[in-house]
């Protein structure tokens, strides 16, 4: 009798080991939905390091085909950046392709590419104005998935933004340039 109780005890012990190993299966291979946000810091071309007064904020979309392939969307808010007499304020929506490689059942990297639609608000000597614009992005990180469905990674994009004051405020001369608007984020992510 005291030999059936040990097997049976053994028994449930493994049924309940399996069951809880299964539980915590971080493959985050499947499809489905998933929801996000960013926080990071912006580097406009042309200055030489991130300033921590440019705060990057962005909340995202996304729906995730397989294991490889995922479509995103997102409204980011680039803060502002420049000084008070020459200075931008930078929001947006973007669409993109995300491609995804994992690498262990926990981590995994992946690129983006994508369009950026972005409004951009000018104070140029004390005039105020609006810009919009289209551009490019690319983007590149790393996942490590904490849960199944939750998971933190870190991320580094570049927008290929054109900052055209000239259309913004029609006064002023030789004030069309382009940048890149710079962003490494780190970020959370859920996927119901």
């Amino acid at each position: 009798m005291k030999n059936t109780l040990t097997a049976l005890a053994g028994i449930a012990a493994l049924t309940s080991f399996g069951s809880y190993a299964q539980s915590n299966d971080y493959s985050v291979d499947e499809s489905g939905f998933y929801v996000g946000g960013n926080y990071g810091y912006l580097r406009v071309e042309g200055e030489d390091d991130f300033d921590d007064d440019k705060d990057v904020w962005q909340g995202l979309l996304g729906y995730k085909f397989n294991e490889w392939v995922a479509v995103e969307g997102s409204f980011i808010d680039f803060g502002d950046y420049g000084n008070d007499i020459a200075g931008g304020d930078t929001d947006g929506y973007t669409a993109a392709i995300k491609g995804i490689l994992p690498v262990t059942d926990r981590f995994s990297l992946y690129a983006k590419v994508g369009q950026l639609w972005s409004e951009t608000e000018y104070n140029l000597g004390g005039i105020s104005s609006d810009y919009d614009d289209e551009s490019l992005f690319v983007g590149a990180g790393l996942s490590y998935a904490i849960t199944k469905n939750f998971l933190v990674n870190a991320e580094y994009t570049v927008y290929d933004a054109e900052l055209d004051a000239d259309e913004a405020v029609d006064d002023i001369d030789d004030t069309n340039f382009e940048t890149d608007l710079k962003q490494a984020s780190i970020g959370v992510e859920y996927r119901f």
